[in-house]
């Protein structure tokens, strides 16, 4: 398999073997890293006081970053950092691969346009070519795809739009802990929906069974709510438009569906003629150890939400979708950037190289040994109460062995959303860059590219693991060296 960038980033210092076309520039002095420092702080107060309170990532990664290659991020202060959050997974062959980069400046090099609303061009048309190569079988045969606004809650929309218009019908179906983005019809359906139009199902996951049983009975009795929901005519939900499911749940806390729940919802919807929509947002591309998540089960879902890798870095949303659903009307769900030529063109790349090079067999393979090994310290740590995920999409549920548990009851103990958000501090300390979810914001998440090598993982799994180790220290001293932490210690990287 070939792997363009294989590189550690010690840290405190320089990643080995990597500095980005800079080999031959000497160390900084020490005025000098004090200047990077200087400049990196005064662009972070601006951006704080100039940027909307919106701003997310930016609040718990106060680094900026000005290079980067494959694992690597290297900020304004000089200091570099593996990148485990990767894009929020969009990155699929981490940062400005060499492929990647190549088809950009092809684009660029040969006149091409760049902006061509919804024509055709060479462009597009290899990429839905290469696109269609990788679909399930099912569906790659009597296929059509809607370009529409480049996010992925664009596709969301567009998707619920479509199976309303075949149907002719209005509901959905959700499930419990789910995200599909962040206009207005993708967070009706998503986990934290505050005015709820859509039905919401219980979404099977064996540390927090909402039966309290998990395993493969609580998968069934969340299979039999479902088909109780649809066939009890006093249930309060009528026949809806379609169901939205997420193969893996992201940023409800990576929780893997169980194979057999997903056929029992694709049985249940084809019984029903309700079109089944699977998000494979953040799911797709090889992240999970097959190029589409639903390929574990064998489901072959009506529709198919796609973006972030498909786009190779760049701006790219698709809804892949069955022919006899193709009612739309012309402008029917439009968008004006809806035809990026350089997102295709690294899209094109991107699902090629994923394709050729195995990249998603490789995921399996090595998210399977990272997950094992963190499934060690859940007998070390009191505070790690699960390890789960799948491929190369992992996370680590934050508990708070302190706390009450009612009377009889032998776990699982709450969610700690501070140690969670601890872990983090101390793994960007480290030269470490995670992301958080779940419920709580209690899930340390890892999204590395599928180009990882060994030595990367074993690098990113110890600086995880002296993090765990850290925080877990100061939580067994009480909340309050937690705490502590966190006001001495404010985010700010010492090392990378």
């Amino acid at each position: 398999m070939a792997v363009t960038e294989s590189a550690v980033a010690p840290v405190g210092g320089e990643p080995e073997g990597a500095r980005t076309g800079h080999d031959d520039e000497r160390a900084p002095a020490r005025g000098e890293c004090e200047g990077a420092r200087s400049a990196q702080e005064g662009i972070l107060r601006r951006q704080a006081a100039r940027e909307s309170a919106a701003r997310t990532y930016a609040r718990a990664l106060p680094i900026v970053p000005v290079r980067a290659r494959g694992l690597t991020i290297e900020g304004a202060d000089g200091r570099r950092y593996l990148d485990c959050l990767s894009g929020a997974g969009t990155l699929a062959l981490g940062h400005n691969h060499p492929v990647v980069l190549e088809a950009i400046r092809k684009v660029l090099d040969s006149g091409a346009p760049l902006h061509v609303l919804d024509l055709a061009t060479p462009v597009k048309d290899a990429f839905t070519t290469e696109l269609f190569r990788t679909l399930p079988p099912g569906l790659a045969d009597r296929a059509r795809v809607q370009f529409c606004g480049p996010a992925g809650t664009d596709a969301v929309e567009a998707a619920f739009k479509l199976v309303r218009a075949a149907t002719g019908r209005t509901g959905m179906l959700a499930f419990t802990g789910a995200y599909h983005g962040m206009t207005a019809g993708a967070l009706e359906a998503s986990g934290g929906a505050g005015d709820v139009r859509v039905a919401r199902l219980p979404y099977p996951q064996d540390y927090r069974c909402p039966f309290g049983v998990g395993g493969a009975q609580g998968a069934e009795l969340a299979a039999r709510w479902t088909e109780s929901v649809l066939d009890d005519a006093k249930s309060g939900v009528p026949s809806p438009a379609g169901m939205i499911l997420e193969p893996v749940q992201g940023e409800g806390g990576v929780i893997p569906a169980p194979d057999g729940w997903l056929r029992r919802m694709r049985a249940i919807t084809a019984a029903r003629s309700i079109p089944l929509i699977a998000d494979e947002v953040q799911t797709g591309v090889g992240r999970t150890g097959r190029f589409w998540a639903v390929e574990h089960s064998g489901v072959v879902p009506d529709v198919m939400v796609l973006s972030k890798a498909i786009g190779g870095s760049l701006p790219l949303a698709v809804v892949v979708y069955r022919d006899d659903l193709d009612v739309w009307q012309p402008g029917a769900h439009a968008g004006t950037f809806r035809g990026n030529q350089l997102a295709m063109a690294a899209g094109t790349a991107t699902l090629a190289y994923v394709r050729e090079n195995g990249l998603a067999e490789r995921a399996a393979t090595l998210g399977a040994r990272m997950i094992a090994h963190l499934r060690r310290l859940t007998g070390q740590f009191a505070c790690v109460g699960d390890v789960r995920g799948r491929g190369l999409m992992i996370g680590i549920e934050m508990v708070n062995p302190e706390a009450d548990l009612p009377a009889g009851a032998t776990g699982p103990y709450p969610p700690a959303p501070s140690i969670a958000t601890a872990v983090q501090r101390e793994c960007l300390r480290r030269g470490l860059i995670v992301e958080l979810g779940g419920r709580h914001a209690g899930v340390v998440r890892l999204l590395p590219p599928l180009t990882l090598t060994d030595e990367q993982a074993a690098a990113v799994l110890d600086r995880l693991t002296d993090a765990i180790a850290s925080v877990a220290a100061a939580t067994a001293r009480g909340p309050g060296a937690v705490r502590h932490e966190a006001a001495v210690n404010p985010g700010r990287a010492t090392g990378g």
